[in-house]
């Protein structure tokens, strides 16, 4: 009975610990970004690969989810607007489920002016995670995920918004 009480212990206390991290995220700061291509433009696929020496940061969307339609109009603002003529950034918004047709009109309903690309298929949100957006990763110029969230909560926006000024001041003196 104390080895199944013992056992019932070690396996609980294990349960708590993997739930305090992000059970549903794939990645890990610290990682390197899992490879993917995307089509940046119709008709015109990249490489995540391509953008090794910039900052880079992806945001996972829908156009149905209201904390993302919070955050966007934000990340239009303290973001791209910002730092969208910073040759060592770039930006990508991805909708997860979502082709162009959807896309494209709601870019332009909504006054954004940063790339929202296209995961019909989920194909890459799935390299990051299951479940659960928005979501942000920041990747640093050695392709290295040093920063991501789940969901919106202001504070986490202005700690991403500050880890991104600091990071692009440090590679503008470099």
């Amino acid at each position: 009975m104390k080895k199944i009480l013992l056992t019932l212990f070690i396996l609980t206390n294990t349960l708590v610990a993997f739930a305090q991290a992000d059970p549903d995220s794939y990645v890990k700061v610290g990682g390197p970004v899992p490879p993917f291509k995307f089509e940046i433009e119709k008709g015109k696929t990249v490489n995540i690969a391509d953008y090794k020496g910039k900052v880079v940061l992806i945001n996972l969307f829908a156009t149905w989810c209201p904390p993302c339609n919070v955050e966007l109009p934000l990340a239009q603002k303290e973001i791209w607007d910002q730092y969208k003529d910073n040759k060592n950034f770039a930006f990508f918004v991805f909708g997860r489920e979502e082709g162009w047709e959807k896309l494209v009109p709601y870019k332009a309903k909504k006054g954004f002016t940063f790339p929202i690309l296209p995961d019909a298929d989920r194909s890459i949100f799935s390299k990051f995670a299951k479940q659960s957006i928005p979501r942000n990763i920041l990747i640093d110029e050695n392709g290295k995920i040093i920063y991501q969230s789940m969901g919106y909560e202001e504070s986490e926006f202005k700690t991403l918004v500050k880890i991104i000024q600091d990071k692009l001041s440090t590679l503008s003196t470099k």
